[in-house]
């Protein structure tokens, strides 16, 4: 089948390694050695050219983007739609970190080598950032798996510079700078990928960045930008957040309304948020529950957050401990199917609870996790739920300069390579991508193409808007 009719299709390949079949591999089973893997991969070459990759011209038969949108929006909180739409009119970078449904779409009708490991979803440059590990060290790794699901490796790494391109556009990069950032970090990927493909696999299960060792590892305007980052997320904790985010009311600590971002629960709500809190708490390990079970909820409000994740319900929990200052905040979000999942499972549902497929696709993706992950359903509805204030934190991109750029997308490129290389196809992703720069040249040029349809999309956008066809809320 050509190239130019994968575009116009889901690619039916035959999957060569899906993380969940893997999951279940007998131990009785030999699998197959390394270089038989490598060999595979290569061997995808000639099926799918690494050239191959550079690939896009818009079909045709394309789906209208402003109607996948509007689909995607349907359960939605219909109040909260105009502010969801108002964050990705903004720019077209906004509208690439909300159009997920989008560029799953595109993707899934490109050639791809059908190798499937544990994917991202959503992987663009501002699902990077800071958080805690259990330890309290600060590390950086992925950090949105809401569209986490088994997928080709080619989706998240075409996604990743595509953002590149279009971050770097938005920050007055010329088209020399972005394609530079965009090389560094297809080439990082490339050959982290490589080095961990000869680990053995319980080793690279271990692999991490610290954000000291990041701090290491770069120089010049980035070293500054992770520092002064790093230190605005080692503030972001649960007893610092008290004053931000609540007042005192008749001795008690309430969450502080600021609509339409943050408002009250009515009371039947109210109830059954805390009853799915209780359902929760089996899903932790019993440390965990135990730990939690000290605490005592105290308030909960609604809270809109993100970009892609706006008219989604989320919610805001405060739980104290044995005094006003002992805080927790947790935040439950509504998970829905992952925009890959058609793509694919067809119709069939692989997973019967999306919260819970967010939870573990996250912790196979990073190598430590929030401890107080797990799941639960409220009304009908599926959440997972975390820690709110985890040291959480990103790098700005406002604040970097093309040089910190480049150095930054060689990061986060290290960074997905990790996440693939811990659940499945490695080897195999190794021998495909191989020593030279083709795959670099290629996704380069993918990426720049992918950024003017990002742009022709963001305008039509904003055509819809002015006609009146999708209601919007600026600045919210």
């Amino acid at each position: 089948m050509s190239s130019a009719a994968l575009r116009h299709e889901p690619a039916r390949h035959t999957v060569l390694a899906d993380a969940d079949g893997g999951a279940y591999h007998s131990l009785r089973q030999r699998p197959a050695s390394r270089a038989e893997r490598y060999a595979l991969g290569k061997s995808l070459r000639k099926r799918v050219p690494r050239r191959s990759l550079a690939d896009w011209t818009p079909p045709l038969d394309r789906p209208d983007p402003i109607e996948l949108i509007n689909t995607n929006h349907r359960g939605r909180v219909d109040r909260l739609i105009p502010v969801r739409v108002g964050r990705m009119v903004a720019t077209p970078y906004g509208f690439l970190r909300g159009s997920a449904v989008v560029m799953a779409d595109d993707v899934a009708r490109l050639p791809a080598t059908g190798i499937r490991p544990v994917v991202c979803g959503d992987c663009h440059l501002g699902n990077f950032g800071f958080y805690a590990s259990p330890e309290r060290d600060l590390v950086i790794d992925l950090n949105d798996f809401d569209e986490a699901h088994p997928g080709g490796w080619e989706w998240d790494l075409r996604r990743l510079v595509a953002s590149i391109w279009v971050a770097g556009r938005h920050n007055g990069a010329s088209e020399d700078e972005c394609g530079s950032a965009a090389r560094s970090c297809v080439s990082a990927y490339r050959q982290e990928l490589r080095r961990l493909a000869e680990e053995p696999l319980f080793s690279r299960s271990f692999t991490r960045l610290g954000v000291d060792r990041l701090a290491g590892q770069t120089d010049g305007p980035l070293a500054d930008e992770v520092r002064r980052s790093a230190k605005r997320a080692r503030n972001r904790t649960s007893d610092r957040a008290l004053p931000r985010f609540t007042r005192e009311v008749d001795g008690v600590r309430r969450i502080v309304e600021e609509p339409p971002l943050i408002t009250r629960l009515p009371e039947h709500e109210a109830q059954a948020l805390a009853e799915a809190l209780d359902e929760y708490l089996p899903t932790l390990s019993s440390h965990w529950r135990r730990v939690l079970g000290g605490y005592t909820l105290l308030d909960a409000a609604h809270k809109v957050v993100g970009v892609g994740s706006v008219g989604l319900r989320a919610y805001v929990a405060l739980l104290e401990g044995s005094s006003p200052e002992d805080v927790i905040f947790l935040q439950l979000k509504q998970a829905r199917r992952s925009v890959l999942a058609r793509y694919v499972h067809g119709e069939s549902a692989l997973h019967s609870h999306q919260g819970q497929r967010v939870v573990e696709y996250q912790q196979a993706l990073q190598t430590v996790s929030d401890p107080l992950l797990g799941w639960t359903t409220m009304q009908g509805r599926q959440y997972y739920v975390r820690q709110f204030r985890n040291m959480k934190g990103t790098i700005g991109l406002n604040a970097m300069d093309a040089k910190a750029l480049t150095d930054y997308t060689g990061v986060v490129g290290q960074l997905l390579a990790k996440g693939h290389a811990r659940t499945s196809g490695a080897s195999m992703i190794a021998g495909y991508l191989g020593h030279s720069e083709r795959v670099d040249d290629a996704l380069c040029t993918f990426a720049r193409r992918y950024a003017d349809q990002t742009e022709a999309d963001h305008a039509a956008l904003v055509a819809a808007v002015a006609s009146g066809r999708l209601p919007c809320e600026r600045g919210a």
